[in-house]
């Protein structure tokens, strides 16, 4: 795998938390996962880091000062940049039983409460970094796609310009439209 390969499937997740404590658990526990782990300390600083760069996941811990967990996500969910981005809500066991509806309400994918088991948790977040690939494998696929079809119409309206010119050189346009579908079946079949 090239290192460019490599790079481009790093998928960063995004630790947000006012609690040095648990950033370092968060730490702790998806540390195996070997992705790039960021951290935010408020939901500004979250919603700051999601500007300046794309993530797989956000682990968001509801009660934090100023701006908390809901109003982070009800943020994260209002930008085109970064409204796909999966929420999976942290909260203490003490929280209000209506924080795991309005949790889901605000647009998170999952929500779990503290004191969390790092296996489950782990496991979570691995479906969202696979999922993450997946859409970027699509990405990149569209693109090719995308960038054929126009290389494609490009020798179409070369083709259209020179019948349109008059009296073309048959053996030449014939030799186009066998390089044309060449390019479009991938191969020089009839």
């Amino acid at each position: 795998m090239s290192t460019e390969a490599s790079t481009d499937q790093r998928a960063n997740i995004l630790l947000v938390d006012d609690m040095e404590d648990n950033l370092i658990a968060l730490e702790a526990v998806l540390g195996s996962l070997n992705e790039p782990l960021v951290r935010a300390r408020s939901g500004e600083e979250a919603m700051k880091a999601l500007l300046r760069q794309r993530f797989a996941v956000v682990l968001l811990d509801i009660r934090m000062p100023g701006m908390d967990g809901f109003e982070t996500a009800a943020n994260i969910k209002r930008l085109d940049q970064t409204k796909d981005v999966p929420i999976i809500f942290l909260t203490g066991t003490d929280a209000d039983a209506g924080y795991a509806f309005r949790g889901y309400a605000t647009g998170a994918a999952d929500y779990l409460t503290k004191p969390f088991d790092p296996w489950v948790l782990r496991a979570k977040v691995t479906v969202f970094l696979d999922l993450h690939r997946k859409n970027r494998q699509l990405e990149r696929m569209l693109a090719r796609q995308r960038a054929h079809g126009a290389q494609v119409n490009a020798r179409l309206d070369a083709l259209e310009k020179q019948l349109a010119e008059g009296s073309p050189d048959l053996a030449e346009l014939r030799t186009q439209v066998r390089d044309l579908r060449v390019l479009v079946t991938g191969n020089g079949a009839v």
